[in-house]
């Protein structure tokens, strides 16, 4: 049965939508994008570190993915690995005891039958399953290069989930791995794929705040991996930045050894906050060698697969961009993310009114990007404050006043003023 749609904001279609702001979160949630989310009702905490994304959430997270998407299938071709992992391909590779933020997961009957034989991970990250993957296809150098990449739920067992979408036990990824004949030829697509990443965060808004920094190797490289780091007021990580030269370096790899090394001073440079967006790693043998994942050559020699692994925080990504893009009254979405370009609200006593009228026929038109605020029991303040909180570009009042003056009144979410227009010249102006 529909809810009363004249009660509510509607958003695509005439059921309830499911969107409501909240006026209080809890003391809990330490972290600036966590209370924007929560009281822009984008996102519901339901334990520490995992949250429901609401209709508003899951679009905004959408759009991330999507054009995400966009970019790394020009390279990749998209696949979807498992969350529940063997844990028998984590003994291969050594990292069941060494990796501490490792979930696992037992069926309660072995459980309750005290049965060891079944256990799983939960992926916090997808190399053991790629690998032998890739394994089952790569059978000469014909196969080869080879990029795949997906897009999906990881888990991860953090110890202070305090820091929203930013530091979460369960979030969503992409991760893409690609495998290669040597050496040169994995850097040269991992050259490739920092400048797809940047490519990326330039439709994301991000490009001018986000700066290659180089990071420790881990287990996985001699070298340097790299980090793309974006600069926020409350960002959990420190970085040496070279504007300049539009490089950083993590504070973990900042010493004697490797000032002397990179050729470069640490104290010249400014020290800055910021979050870590995405990853890249040149994994070279560490995963290929435990899998024993070759292929034979033009001469017929058995030889062994480089590999390269990429990753890019998408729900990360949106708890940054909400912490970037926002102002005292709430969240500022740029266009390509945003949950909906416009956000119409109706000031109106009955539907018979011709400012109802003139909004109904302003959604039908546009109402695949809208947000349509045709509530009655609410002040005019509450729906103006809404919809600054939920931060759509393009506000649109329509009211007896707006109509007196000459049509709707339209305002962007980053002007103080707005400007009354006729609905055709509306549409002729923002809407493509």
């Amino acid at each position: 049965m529909k809810n009363d749609s004249s009660e509510s904001i509607q958003f695509r279609n005439e059921y309830s939508s499911g969107i409501r702001t909240f006026k209080e979160v809890s003391k809990e949630q330490e972290s600036l994008n966590a209370k924007l989310l929560i009281q822009a009702g984008f996102v519901n905490p339901e334990l520490a570190g995992v949250y429901t994304y609401t209709r508003l959430g899951y679009e905004v997270l959408k759009n991330i993915e999507n054009l995400t998407r966009e970019h790394m299938s020009k390279w990749a071709g998209e696949i979807l690995m498992p969350s529940l992992h063997p844990v028998e391909n984590w003994m291969v590779t050594d990292r069941l005891e060494t990796m501490s933020s490792l979930f696992e997961a037992r069926g309660a009957n072995d459980i309750s039958r005290k049965n060891n034989s079944s256990r799983y991970v939960l992926g916090p990250t997808h190399e053991e399953i790629v690998t032998p993957l890739a394994k089952k296809y790569i059978k000469s150098y014909r196969d080869l290069p080879l990029a795949l990449f997906q897009i999906q739920t990881k888990f991860r067992n953090e110890a202070r989930p305090k820091s929203g979408l930013l530091r979460s036990r369960e979030f969503r990824m992409k991760d893409l791995y690609s495998f290669h004949q040597s050496e040169e030829e994995l850097l040269e697509f991992y050259e490739v794929m920092k400048e797809e990443y940047m490519s990326l965060f330039e439709d994301l808004g991000l490009a001018d705040d986000t700066y290659i920094t180089l990071a420790e190797g881990g287990d996985f490289t001699k070298e340097f991996s790299h980090e793309f780091q974006t600069l926020i007021p409350q960002g959990e990580d420190t970085i040496y930045l070279d504007r300049k030269n539009k490089i950083a370096y993590n504070k973990e790899i900042v010493n004697k050894e490797n000032e002397k090394k990179l050729g470069v001073k640490f104290d010249d440079l400014e020290q800055v906050l910021a979050s870590e967006v995405g990853n890249i790693f040149p994994l070279n043998l560490k995963l290929s060698k435990p899998f024993d994942l070759t292929y034979m050559d033009k001469d017929g020699s058995e030889q062994p697969v480089y590999m390269g692994c990429y990753g890019l925080g998408t729900s990360r990504l949106m708890g940054v961009i909400a912490e970037k893009f926002s102002d005292e009254k709430g969240l500022v979405w740029p266009e390509r993310i945003a949950p909906a370009k416009y956000h119409i609200v109706t000031l109106f006593e009955k539907e018979s009114d011709e400012q109802y009228k003139l909004s109904k026929k302003l959604f039908d038109i546009v109402g695949k990007d809208s947000l349509w605020d045709k509530r009655r029991r609410v002040s005019v303040g509450e729906k103006l404050n809404d919809a600054d909180l939920i931060g759509c570009p393009y506000r649109v009042v329509i009211s007896s006043d707006s109509i007196k003056k000459g049509g709707i009144e339209v305002k962007r979410r980053t002007e103080e003023k707005g400007e009354v227009m006729l609905i055709e010249e509306f549409l002729k102006r923002y809407v493509k």
